[in-house]
């Protein structure tokens, strides 16, 4: 039992004996510099300074750019980079599925490869005006006192010389002899039109043109966007006077007719007539006799 007393007691007079340090200068055994010290005081020392080390290699990891030279850590411009190189790739893949979508509606366009829907143009007109008629146009006491504050305000209308969708008009791109009518069921939704090499082929209405190239069926093919969702297309030219982008009015030269294309048997016009992705017959709309 004194053993078990005697050994607390003897660890902790080895930990509280003092020792001296002593710094002598080895010839001539002079001392410099003298430290009393306790293995305690070792033990506790020796702590702070390991737990001041481990702190300080920390900070200078996490905070500086010295961690860039310690393998499995990367650089923070590089991690930038990648973010902003990340967003860039999203950005794009956006863009080239937009572009994706955009060119096979126009290669659909191109190899007629669309479900046929006639549209004549007296039967809209008529339903136009049978809907027009059902309608109560007389306007409420609520309505008229809109209309006198709309006046009131907007004393300069600048809106009197805008034109409705309904005076739409489409001019003939050339005029001549139909060899080919328009033909759903032969999946033919064009109107062939001889004319003369290098006749002018001119837009049937004002608007912007998507698509001026060559193709090896068809030739030098020129689509005009017209707005109102309609599409007119111009197929086996001899040579091309606009490219895409461009803005034409309705009359004006695009192209000159020829025989270009594999698919071409003469000099002619192939001229298509697409609204909101369905394909319309030129004849409902579009007189091509001189």
């Amino acid at each position: 039992m004194k053993d078990k007393k005697n050994k607390p007691k003897k660890i902790k007079k080895k930990l509280l004996d003092k020792y001296r340090l002593l710094i002598l200068n080895e010839h001539t055994f002079e001392e410099r510099l003298s430290f009393k010290l306790t293995r305690l005081n070792v033990f506790v020392l020796g702590s702070l300074l390991a737990i001041f080390l481990i702190s300080l290699t920390y900070l200078l990891i996490a905070f500086t750019p010295l961690r860039e030279y310690i393998p499995g850590y990367s650089s923070t411009a590089l991690k930038k980079q990648a973010i902003e190189l990340n967003y860039k790739t999203d950005s794009l893949q956006k863009v080239i599925s937009m572009n994706e979508l955009y060119y096979a509606s126009i290669r659909k366009v191109l190899k007629g490869d669309v479900s046929a829907a006639d549209f004549n143009k007296d039967s809209i007109i008529e339903a136009v005006k049978l809907e027009a008629n059902e309608v109560d146009l007389n306007p409420s006491a609520e309505d008229s006192l809109l209309r006198d504050k709309v006046d009131k305000e907007d004393k300069y209308n600048l809106f009197e010389s805008a034109t409705s969708a309904t005076n739409f008009v489409l001019f003939p791109p050339v005029n001549g002899t139909i060899s080919e009518d328009y033909n759903a069921k032969e999946r033919h939704y064009a109107v062939d039109i001889v004319v003369a090499k290098d006749t002018p082929v001119k837009s049937t209405a004002d608007g912007v043109v998507i698509f001026s190239e060559w193709t090896a069926n068809t030739g030098y093919v020129i689509i005009i966007e017209h707005g109102y969702g309609l599409i007119s297309i111009y197929k086996h030219n001899a040579s091309l006077t606009k490219t895409q982008g461009d803005l034409v009015k309705a009359g004006e030269v695009i192209a000159t007719a020829g025989n270009t294309g594999e698919l071409s048997t003469g000099p002619h016009l192939h001229f298509e007539l697409w609204n909101d992705g369905y394909p319309i017959n030129p004849n409902n709309f579009i007189d091509f006799n001189k």
